[in-house]
């Protein structure tokens, strides 16, 4: 009765060895499966990456016409300002101008290099417009009290 046990635990050990053995055809199908499953995660990567450049090139676009529709505003209330002001507020707004189209052609010429570079474009853009927004900001406050 202890020889039928042993030669069938015997088998079954044997059997699980073989079975767990991949042939060198199984490791070419798993391969390839791998290979497969890489390009699709690089394939919907790719897609989040360049959706991002997207939104973000439209969020900018807000941001820019925003800063747009104020210059103009503050252009329309320099005009109650006296002479010597308005030329110096007409300077500095010239100069606010110059840079939101430069923002603006910035985020137009941008061509997709990659994640790291993506991600260090947009880091300086952010600075650059956060920096954009706070002078306008600071130029078109109305300070009469």
């Amino acid at each position: 009765m202890k020889k039928p046990i042993i030669k069938t635990a015997a088998a079954a050990y044997f059997f699980f060895l073989l079975s767990s053995c991949s042939t060198p055809a199984e490791k070419v199908i798993d391969a390839n499966e791998s290979v497969i499953e890489a390009k699709k995660d690089l394939q919907i990567a790719s897609e989040a990456y360049l959706l991002d450049i997207e939104n973000y090139k439209i969020e900018t676009a807000n941001r820019i016409a925003e800063n747009e529709k104020n210059l103009a505003e503050f252009n329309k209330r320099i005009e109650l300002e006296k002479k010597d002001a308005k030329a110096d507020y007409r300077k500095k707004m010239a100069d606010l101008e110059m840079k939101n189209t430069d923002m603006k052609k910035r985020m137009a010429d941008y061509k997709a290099d990659g994640k790291d570079g993506w991600e260090k474009f947009k880091e300086e853009f952010n600075r650059d417009m956060n920096e954009l927004g706070k002078a306008l900001k600071d130029l078109t406050v109305n300070n009469k009290k």
